[in-house]
Formats: C-alpha cells, sequence, structure tokens
C-alpha cells in the first residue's frame, strides 16, 4: 500500500478553498481591470505594466498549498514595504513613478559567462507557474499570496556559476529621481539581499514575476522580485536589477544600515525575539487575529536541513 507523508505547508483537500472559487474570483478581476479608470482595481491593472499578461494566470502548481486562505489583494495590495518609495504602507501612490518596460536583468559575477536578459524574455525562456505561499514580515505580520513565477532554481543553472561561488547576491534599481526614498543619504542604497547557493537551490526559493493571477503591480516589487518563504519579507528583495554570483557572503541593505537588528540568515523563528518586539505571533492583514509563528514559517520540514552545523551563526536574525 502507498502511504503518502503530507507536507508540513499541505492541509486536507477538504479544507481548501475550491479552486473553482478562486478562478471564479480572478475572472471578477480581470473584469473589473478593464472598467473605466475611476476603478480601483482598474487602476490596479493598470500599474501592472510589465509581462505578457498573456501568460497570466499561470497554472497553479498543487505541491504548494497553505494552511490558511489567500490574503484578499485589496489587503495585501495596499500594505507593503517598499523604502524606495517611502517608509509608509501606503506606497501604492508613489510607486507609480516605477517604470517597468523595458527591464533588463544582469547577471554576473562568478559565472561561466555574464549576460542580460529581459524579463520578458526571460519568462518565456523558463516559464512560469503560480504557487500559494505564506510570506512573514519581520515586523511581525503576515500574508498568504498566490505568486507567479519560477524555481529560482531555474535562474540558477541559466547563469551556470562556477566552483568558486558560494552565495548569490541580488540587487535592486537605483533612481533617485524616479524613487524618491532613495534620496534618503542614511539609507545604504540600493537595496541589496542575498542567499547561500544552497538556499538558492532549495525548491521553495522562488522568483516571482506576478502576483493573484496578473503581472506584479508596482508595489508589490515589479517586474520581478524574490520570494524566500522560510525567511522574514526582508530577504525577499523586490524590482531586481542584478544577480551575482559570489565567493564571499555579501553584506545586505539592512544588514549595513543595523547588524544588531538584522542579520544575513534571517530565518522566521518564534523564540528568537527581534531586539525591539516578540516574534511569538503575527498579525494575519486583513484581519485583527494573530496567530502563533512557526518555525521557518512552517517550511522546516523542507529547510531545516540546510542549517546543520551553523549552530553557532545567529541564523534567525
Amino acid at each position: 500500500m502507498l502511504i503518502r507523508r503530507r507536507h508540513g505547508w499541505e492541509i486536507p483537500e477538504h479544507l481548501a478553498t475550491p479552486e473553482a472559487v478562486f478562478l471564479s474570483r480572478r475572472a471578477l478581476i480581470g473584469a473589473a481591470a478593464g472598467l473605466a479608470a475611476g476603478s480601483l482595481l482598474g487602476n490596479r491593472a493598470a500599474i501592472a505594466a510589465v509581462g505578457d499578461t498573456a501568460l497570466y494566470p499561470a497554472e497553479r502548481n498543487s505541491t504548494y498549498t497553505l494552511d490558511r486562505p489567500v490574503t484578499p489583494e485589496r489587503f495585501s495590495a495596499d500594505y507593503n514595504n517598499f523604502y524606495e518609495f517611502g517608509t509608509s504602507k501606503s506606497v501604492l501612490p508613489a510607486a507609480n513613478a516605477l517604470k517597468t518596460k523595458p527591464w533588463i536583468l544582469k547577471i554576473d559575477g562568478l559565472v561561466e559567462k555574464p549576460f542580460e536578459i529581459g524579463v520578458d524574455d526571460l519568462i518565456r525562456k523558463v516559464g512560469l507557474e503560480e504557487r500559494l505561499y505564506r510570506h512573514r514580515c519581520v515586523e511581525a505580520w503576515s500574508m498568504a499570496v498566490p505568486w507567479t513565477g519560477f524555481p529560482l532554481s531555474k535562474l540558477v543553472s541559466l547563469a551556470k556559476p562556477t566552483s568558486g561561488a558560494k552565495y548569490i547576491r541580488f540587487e535592486t534599481f537605483m533612481d533617485k529621481a524616479m524613487a524618491p526614498g532613495q534620496r534618503a543619504f542614511f539609507y545604504p542604497w540600493p537595496y541589496t539581499e542575498g542567499l547561500t547557493l544552497a538556499e538558492a537551490a532549495n525548491d521553495l526559493a522562488f522568483i516571482v514575476t506576478g502576483v493573484y493571477g496578473k503581472p506584479l503591480p508596482n508595489q508589490f516589487g515589479a517586474p520581478i522580485r524574490v520570494a524566500v518563504p522560510w525567511k522574514y519579507g526582508f530577504k525577499s528583495a523586490k524590482s531586481l536589477v542584478k544577480v551575482s554570483f559570489t565567493a564571499e557572503r555579501p553584506k545586505t541593505f539592512w544588514e549595513g544600515l543595523q547588524a544588531s537588528e538584522y542579520g544575513f540568515w534571517a530565518n522566521v523563528n518564534p523564540a528568537v525575539s527581534h531586539p525591539r518586539w516578540s516574534q511569538a505571533s503575527e498579525r494575519v492583514l486583513g484581519s485583527d487575529e494573530r496567530v502563533p509563528t512557526l518555525i521557518y514559517n512552517g517550511y522546516g520540514e523542507q529547510v531545516a536541513g540546510l542549517y546543520k552545523g551553523l549552530e553557532g551563526e545567529r541564523l534567525f536574525v
């Protein structure tokens, strides 16, 4: 008899939102996007100015399910950290200034041959799928969203890193005229983040080009970003322009700003508090509900093995 062990992120099928319900919601959003410009959803659709919309919605990968409902877009789309456009959560109006087409991604560092590729060309080369992921911010709020994109491992394979490469460094755009937040001299712009190559090769590490069945709106980090669901959200760099392969651990944006509060690893752990607040629970966007935070954001079965032998490091901040 075949015995199937359920992954840590999975729930019984009867508790999952029926696909027909979710798809009908997509259809409603798609119809709303075609209404007059005064419509809120129509405005958001206009913001998503990049990507071949014919590729969305992508086919759902049923391996990646949730233990909670998908966060309604009206909540997640209006509550974003994007310091390039301001320190408030309401960055959507300012993010309208982000020009996302054309958008070129540069691959360099310890690779066989550095190259540049347009995001649309990259998408057509590697394909798209949809995954349901939890997202946990270090500020102790969370959401659950349907990301569209492709495994980060596909980008690594395309880059062909050399044997000396140990880390992958992500860099976002730099344009002070377009992004007023980058005029703040006390931040170490441009935004940078990083992973080990072992982390980048994990099945969960994801390059995102869409959400809610359509190309990424600007405030989500259009046109291309990272999603690393077992880590705090600041590890999931937005609006990427360069991916570099290095032998040395990259110094990341928040680590450079305040290393005592934000370390390189940033794995979600309810037992390790931020210096200024507890991480034991989180507020779910769209409600006042607080739920217990899970180690590795609930993805421990898939990623805990990455950190064996590293117990002496500050793994979780």
